[in-house]
């Protein structure tokens, strides 16, 4: 079983290569010709908006207690599930 300090640095660890990308991704999106730069920026936005939903539910796991983290988990679980997912989505968008 995970325990919550595990638990929290595997969390910062996916959140920090989610970072990474998402920069290079901006950087992508600022060199891109007009008519892709508003695509890229609303896909971007997506990812911006789910990101601060992940760092949220970290904050929310680092700052629990051993006890209640466990019930903390599944929302942060589900955010991070749905963060994961659109950057996959972004992440084959963005490769083209």
């Amino acid at each position: 079983m995970t325990t919550r300090k595990e638990y929290v640095e595997q969390l910062k660890n996916k959140l920090d290569e989610w970072n990474a990308e998402l920069g290079k991704w901006e950087e992508k999106a600022r060199s891109a010709k007009n008519d892709l730069t508003i695509d890229y920026e609303m896909k971007l936005e997506d990812l911006r908006k789910k990101r601060e939903e992940a760092a949220a539910k970290l904050k929310e796991v680092q700052a629990s207690s051993e006890e209640a983290w466990r019930d903390l988990k599944a929302g942060a679980d589900s955010a991070w599930a749905a963060m994961r997912e659109a950057f996959d989505k972004a992440k084959t968008h963005f490769q083209k």
